[in-house]
């Protein structure tokens, strides 16, 4: 397997090795010597199979680099978070097959070469002949690829339940501790209602991705905290140390994806000619909080905000 990434994180691998953690306790090291990372795209002009994980914002860009060095034939899988990155990359990259994807489970970035998956699920994407040839190398490397027919449904699907991430970022609370407080997953049921009715006018059927279906969700999430404990057990199947991507982000000082989450919403809205005022709320405190405002909310504070908004 051959790496593609920026040199910041080329440095860390090389001084610390690639440190592989899970909350079921698989620990896996691979040290530096093994590892195959590059700083430059043409490092990727021999794969039959290409895996694209940037943030959403450098997908074009790091479809153009591809496009100048990938084999005619080479596949090309968006493992990303939203939407839209898959057309995109076809628009840049339009003589490759180019399927959607999708990563199920959240992965915390702990520094010097150390990740860890915090919660689980299988990884997902559009079924192809390619991909099927494939899974048993997925499944070799501990990490089962599902193949579906259609993946819009369960973009959607992933996209509602990361409408918590902004939430998790405000509230600067590991994953599990902010779930398990009822203002916090009121605020995360309010994103997700608003989203669930732009899909139901738009004709769209979230898959079903957790025990409950898609619609059932924000019921569970405003159950008072001693119900939802009992009624919510593998929903709370998390790392104790797990944290959203965007709190990561915020943290680190870089653009969030929240263009790619709630405004995702919001464009479907537009595209109804709707609002989504709570998303939209979500997107205004997350870009705030980018430029140095008020990063840390309580959840009772947040859900009048998002109140306030409706």
């Amino acid at each position: 397997m051959q790496f593609v990434g920026r040199p910041r994180l080329a440095a860390e691998l090389d001084k610390h090795g690639l440190h592989l953690t899970d909350f079921h306790g698989a620990d896996q090291r691979v040290d530096r010597g093994r590892l195959r990372f590059s700083t430059t795209p043409s490092a990727a002009g021999n794969a039959d199979l290409v895996l694209v994980t940037v943030k959403s914002a450098g997908t074009a860009e790091a479809g153009r680099e591809l496009a100048a060095v990938l084999k005619p034939d080479a596949v090309v899988v968006s493992l990303q978070n939203g939407i839209g990155n898959a057309e995109v990359l076809r628009q840049v990259l339009p003589h490759h097959t180019v399927l959607d994807g999708m990563v199920p489970f959240n992965v915390l970035n702990r520094g010097c070469g150390a990740f860890h998956q915090g919660s689980e699920g299988l990884l997902a994407a559009a079924d192809h002949p390619a991909l099927r040839a494939a899974q048993p190398l997925f499944d070799l490397a501990g990490l089962p690829l599902e193949l579906h027919p259609e993946m819009l449904p369960v973009q959607w699907a992933k996209l509602l339940l990361n409408l918590n991430n902004p939430v998790n970022a405000l509230s600067n609370r590991p994953l599990k501790e902010q779930l398990a407080q009822r203002a916090y997953r009121r605020c995360v049921a309010l994103a997700q209602r608003e989203a669930l009715a732009l899909l139901d006018i738009a004709g769209i059927k979230p898959a079903k991705l957790t025990p409950l279906p898609p619609h059932w969700i924000p019921l569970m999430l405003s159950l008072p905290d001693a119900v939802f404990r009992r009624a919510a057990n593998k929903m709370l199947e998390i790392d104790p140390l797990a944290r959203s991507s965007m709190w990561e982000d915020l943290q680190a000082g870089r653009t969030t994806e929240v263009d790619w989450l709630n405004g995702e919403v919001m464009r479907l809205a537009e595209r109804l000619g709707r609002a989504a005022p709570v998303n939209a709320k979500l997107l205004a405190l997350i870009r705030q909080a980018e430029q140095g405002g008020q990063g840390e909310w309580s959840g009772e504070a947040l859900l009048a905000e998002l109140r306030a908004a409706t």
